[in-house]
């Protein structure tokens, strides 16, 4: 493990470079910061892809929500990890815009991404859909 590559300061510098890229929709800057084989898993919806399939997986997220951008809350860097907080904004097929509150938890390697663990408030967006109350 390259620690110069997973300190704090590295780290801040690559999770923001990381987030402009998913603001950007840029797949190719997003993907050549995982490691290959790299985790990608959303608990909240329950999908996960690995190595190679996270492309496919990141490509068709964009599909879905072509304006999805995302807002940083808070970041927490330590040693080979970043974990942040963060606001989604995209707009529903249905042509409702919707928000969203979730957190990332992203362990590096050689400052690299090993995983992504995404946690979000999947609630709130069947609320504002009007799924549920």
């Amino acid at each position: 493990m390259d620690s110069a590559a997973d300190s704090p300061a590295q780290l801040e510098l690559m999770i923001e470079r990381y987030n402009d890229a998913w603001n950007a929709h840029d797949l190719d800057t997003i993907i050549s910061m995982h490691a290959p084989d790299m985790v990608f898993e959303n608990h909240t919806a329950g999908e996960r892809a690995e190595g190679g399939a996270v492309r496919d997986h990141i490509d068709e997220i964009f599909r879905n929500w072509p304006d999805l951008r995302f807002e940083g809350v808070r970041t927490y860097v330590r040693e080979g990890v970043v974990t942040q907080e963060w606001m989604a904004y995209a707009t529903h097929s249905s042509g409702r815009a919707l928000s969203w509150a979730g957190v990332d938890v992203i362990p590096t390697e050689d400052g690299l991404i090993k995983r992504k663990d995404v946690y979000s408030d999947s609630s709130s967006v069947r609320r504002q859909l009007g799924l549920t109350d």
